[in-house]
């Protein structure tokens, strides 16, 4: 990924805003919020002023004009410069085009699962299938209201990704809950027996682990390449 002079997602949305028309910050934040633009953005708009001056401080963007609206404030209204347009360009091509790693806060917690009991893991686990199932349920009613418009799927396709990932994620969760509560996760059944000799003897899981053949009856060959960690 190419390192950015104004690197905020809110400096794309500016950008790509202004290759329309010319506005003012507050056009800008009213149009984007109207076409729903941060459900795809992660967009502060508490920075647009200072995301602002520093797309005119480095002359991707530059005043036009400054106008006043009855008893209002005046507003500056700006337009796209060449270099302006040629980083959103840019910008847009290795959005689209090249891909990045990405780290998904479920793929975190994921990491340490065996940190928490296995049932107490599968109680989150269903919480998550019943928001993410509600946000599938949400966006195809969107999607449904559009289609019957003939609203230009052009302008809606970041929505459709959204919801392929969200039908993944589900789909994904819904199996790992099922392997985890009838204890079919593979090779994974000293995870259930290290919590519940805690529930016993108070006796951590790690610890347990540290001595294998006392509390679990056998070595695990796994622990010699990756030693547990996060139990």
């Amino acid at each position: 990924m190419a390192k950015r002079k104004v690197a905020n997602p809110l400096a794309f949305a500016v950008l790509g805003s202004l290759t329309e028309r010319p506005m003012h910050p507050y056009e800008i934040s009213t149009m984007l919020k109207a076409r729903g633009k941060d459900s795809s953005i992660k967009l502060n708009y508490g920075s647009l002023y200072s995301v602002v001056g520093a797309l005119e401080k480095n002359g991707f963007i530059e005043a036009q004009e400054t106008i006043r609206d009855g008893n209002r404030p005046e507003r500056t209204v700006y337009r796209l410069t060449e270099a302006g347009s040629a980083e959103f360009q840019d910008w847009l091509t290795e959005l689209i085009g090249s891909p990045a790693r990405e780290y998904h806060p479920l793929e975190a917690g994921l990491a340490y699962m065996p940190g928490l009991p296995p049932d107490r893991v599968v109680e989150l686990l269903l919480d998550r299938i019943k928001a993410i199932d509600a946000e599938i349920e949400q966006l195809e009613t969107a999607h449904q209201y559009m289609a019957s418009m003939d609203f230009p799927r052009v302008f809606w396709v970041e929505s459709e990704f959204r919801l392929a990932l969200l039908k993944a994620e589900s789909a994904y969760v819904h199996q790992l809950t099922e392997e985890i509560r009838t204890d079919s996760l593979g090779e994974s059944g000293f995870w259930r027996k290290a919590w519940q000799t805690f529930a016993e003897t108070g006796v951590s899981p790690n610890e347990q682990l540290r001595d294998p053949v006392k509390y679990f009856g056998q070595e695990f060959a796994w622990m010699k390449a990756v030693p547990p960690g996060g139990l």
